[in-house]
């Protein structure tokens, strides 16, 4: 069993992100007992642990929630969320890819420019 803090420090977080997901709904929070301190279980350090390796993917709390109700359900239905999320990664690499390439030429720009005139790299933002 853990107390808040027990359960922030194992997992590797504040215990204000414990407290927050507990607010949206991703860790339940246990009944606090006349005196004393809640205790967290071994399970709740797991869910913890489950919600920062799926934030570390790169998956939103929502779909972190998402993932927790299809923990139960079957694989097809959790394949199907992940690779929706893996659609949004590569249109992402793909607009970073553009944007990178941007960045380049306007840096190239801005290295070949005579010292007389205008920052290419501002002016392409003024514009």
């Amino acid at each position: 069993m853990y107390t808040i803090s027990k359960l922030a420090k194992e997992a590797n977080v504040g215990v204000e992100t414990i407290r927050f997901y507990e607010r949206k709904a991703l860790l339940e929070q246990p009944i606090k007992p006349l005196q004393g301190y809640r205790q967290y279980t071994q399970q709740a350090l797991t869910r913890v642990l489950f919600i920062k390796r799926a934030q570390y993917l790169g998956f939103t709390l929502a779909e972190i929630s998402s993932l927790l109700v299809l923990s139960t359900s079957s694989c097809d239905d959790v394949q199907s969320l992940a690779e929706h999320k893996l659609d949004i990664i590569e249109d992402k690499l793909k607009d970073l890819s553009r944007l990178k390439g941007s960045l380049e030429s306007l840096v190239s720009d801005c290295k070949n420019n005579p010292k007389n005139k205008i920052c290419p790299i501002i002016q392409s933002l003024q514009s």
